[in-house]
């Protein structure tokens, strides 16, 4: 789009669960602005919000899009947030750049509990936000109020809703604007008509508008006077007032209609702009520093296999021109964003939404000044905990180098995404929020960086231990031409208690084992501790060397490694052996009306239920806490999130080794050998 000058800039943020219609939402936005002349869809794969290989396959949000446009003589940036509860990452990082958030829901009081996360998150940041309620077409004979009253249920915020429906024979026609009691009859695609209000609906209007003056007056003392007085306030004092609220994040305006059929949305796009809070009121509230002369933050980087680094950056204060040095860099081009299109621009100014060329040490989060990089605010949202992982790999081995560097670009990209080389197992582990988050990191390594890779469920990392001790004595004897190998020694192993590691003392009396081959029959203990008879490392034993014998000619460090690891062998089966399975600590949060069923999902997984409390600071929420099987968990979230609307969440820390016999035990044991005998 072209940039010209404007008064002022700001951004609006599309929020909600997936399937709420938020890139159809910003469709039907860009068609009312005039920014575009026909609408894309995200069924035909030619939506402004979904432009990428991996949004066009799945038909939804994948990752943030921006586009920016003029309305009324004001630049806008409109950021559709992915809804997927995999990729909350990318939404609230976006939420840290808007002046006002929308949370696009259906008209559909079941799917209430999905905005609980959402409304937390906007809260705790206090970043003003107002609710559409989506595909009212779709309402039947429901009444507003009552999905109204649904969602007010998991909102800690007053609804506060603005309009109310027109229906005509059971359908909804159109709406009356609470503030200026005027209504308006629907033309789908087109804009709406001022019609007279129906005499049958002045009633219900009237309790309606009563409603919203009260919920008004809760934070206003002036407006509470007059109503005591029954003086009604004009439509300006009223807009006024809704709109210092809605700053404040005081109340939640609620409006509604159908991205569809574009019913609403003008009304929607109306409020956004004169209501909505300016770039210097969301400076203010997130405490951007007053002495800088020009500030910006990023909320998005974004890596491109050839075109390199861009970051999305909103400029809270000041100008941003080409060329010039912010946090410490050079900023190498500045570029205006509208769904996949990218227009080169001058400058910057306040309030703006830019992409920044080649700014290689910033990071998301990053504020940056003229001076210095400032890094991310304290309250800067945290990435999740990770609760799903795959072991990858390259399908061609000339592209492990490749990978790994690919890896990295994405989780500067992603920081939900989490990189780990597992020492126990050597797996290289992505870790993230779910197999949709995961699978969509391996579809940008093919399509991006030219890297194929598989993906597996990551090995357990089992253990083994032995149940009782032993003494074993072996010989290691080889002769060649010259010098041969001669080794003798005597262990005494025995079980220590759990989490000791391996002990190795030295109890030979009287030489019989020279000072200078202790350290190798050690490191031969150490080395065959690796793979025990069960072919996982044995942990928790302690090894004596009580005697032995050698040659002073044939005798090395290398004969007494070997005879060491010789003995281990030999003696542990005799020892018996037992698995060791991880325990995991965990806490499970969900809507206390999914506690039963999540106590049920933990006993069908091995787990052990430690009890259950109130979450703190959601109302109406639990925290399930268990002890549960590593084993067990790695589609803990796939199911968790089926049971709970895709709201469930858990995080885990590693607890304990324990013992597993039986069946679990010769299942892992079966897999671990066939692996082994695979290599």
């Amino acid at each position: 789009m072209p940039h010209t000058q404007i008064r002022t800039a700001r951004c609006a943020a599309l929020v909600g669960p997936y399937l709420a219609g938020k890139t159809t939402l910003l469709e039907s936005l860009l068609f009312a602005a005039g920014a575009v002349t026909r609408k894309g869809s995200v069924r035909d794969g030619n939506a402004v919000g979904d432009t990428s290989p991996e949004a066009k396959a799945r038909s939804m949000s994948t990752e943030l899009n921006v586009a920016s446009f003029d309305y009324l003589g004001e630049r806008w940036s409109i950021l559709d947030c992915p809804g997927s509860v995999e990729l909350t990452g990318e939404a609230q990082a976006a939420l840290m750049a808007a002046d006002i958030a929308v949370v696009v829901a259906e008209a559909a009081p079941e799917k209430a509990v999905l905005l609980a996360p959402l409304f937390k998150v906007l809260d705790d940041h206090r970043i003003p936000h107002l609710l559409f309620i989506n595909k009212i077409d779709t309402l039947g004979d429901l009444r507003v109020r009552d999905v109204v009253a649904a969602y007010q249920e998991v909102s800690a915020r007053k609804l506060v809703l603005r309009e109310v429906p027109l229906r005509e024979n059971g359908q909804i026609t159109g709406l009356v604007d609470l503030v200026s009691e005027r209504a308006w009859r629907f033309n789908p695609h087109k804009p709406s008509d001022l019609v007279a209000l129906p005499d049958s609906a002045r009633d219900w209007e009237a309790e309606a508008r009563q409603a919203m003056l009260e919920s008004a007056a809760d934070f206003d003392d002036g407006l509470l006077e007059k109503l005591l007085e029954d003086m009604a306030p004009d439509s300006a004092e009223l807009y006024e007032t809704l709109a210092h609220e809605l700053a404040d994040d005081l109340i939640v305006p609620v409006f509604f209609g159908s991205a569809e059929n574009d019913n609403g949305v003008r009304r929607l796009l109306k409020a956004l702009r004169h209501e909505g809070p300016e770039v210097a009121t969301t400076a203010a509230r997130i405490d951007i520093p007053a002495d800088a002369a020009v500030a910006a933050q990023v909320v998005k980087t974004m890596m491109g296999s050839h075109a390199g680094k861009l970051s999305l950056a909103r400029i809270w204060r000041g100008t941003v021109s080409d060329g010039m040095t912010l946090g410490g860099e050079r900023v190498s081009g500045i570029f205006q964003l509208f769904g996949r299109d990218q227009t080169k621009v001058p400058q910057a100014v306040a309030g703006d939404l830019v992409a920044l060329g080649r700014l290689e040490k910033a990071v998301t989060g990053d504020r940056l000044t003229e001076k210095a990089n400032l890094g991310p605010p304290a309250d800067w949202p945290a990435a999740a905990p990770p609760v799903h992982g795959l072991a990858l790999r390259a399908e061609n081995r000339n592209d492990e180098v490749k990978l790994s560097a690919a890896l990295q670009k994405l989780r500067e990209e992603d920081p939900s995404l989490t990189l780990d080389q597992s020492a126990e197992t050597g797996e290289l582990v992505l870790w993230g929020q779910g197999d949709v988050h995961l699978k969509l990191a391996m579809d940008r390594l093919r399509s991006r960086f030219n890297v194929a890779v598989k993906g597996q469920p990551p090995q357990v990392p089992y253990k083994e231990t032995i149940r009782k001790g032993t003494s074993h004595h072996a010989r290691f004897k080889r002769q060649t031409g010259g010098h041969g190998q001669f080794a003798d020694i005597h262990v005494e192993i025995r079980p220590l208690p759990r989490g000791s590691g391996i002990q190795f003392e030295d109890a030979v009396v009287g030489g019989a084992v020279p000072r200078q081959y202790i350290p190798a029959v050690e490191a031969g203990v150490r080395e065959a501790a690796v793979r025990g008879p069960l072919g996982f490392p044995v942990v928790d034993f302690a090894v004596a060397l009580t005697g032995g014998q050698f040659h002073a000619v044939d005798s090395s460090d290398m004969a007494f490694k070997t005879v060491a690891r010789q003995a281990m062998a030999d003696a542990l089966p005799a020892c018996e052996p037992v698995l060791l399975e991880p325990i995991l600590t965990v806490t499970i949060a969900v809507p206390s009306a999914f506690t039963p069923k999540v106590q049920r999902l933990v006993s069908g997984r091995r787990g052990q239920l430690l009890g259950f409390d109130a979450r703190p600071g959601w109302p109406g929420w639990d925290e399930v806490k268990a002890c549960m099987p590593q084993a067990d968990m790695q589609d803990l979230i796939v199911e968790l999130r089926s049971l709970t609307f895709g709201v469930g969440s858990y995080s885990a820390e590693f607890e304990r080794l324990q013992e597993v016999v039986g069946k679990a035990a010769d299942r892992a044991v079966e897999i671990r050998r066939d692996m082994l005998a695979a290599q």
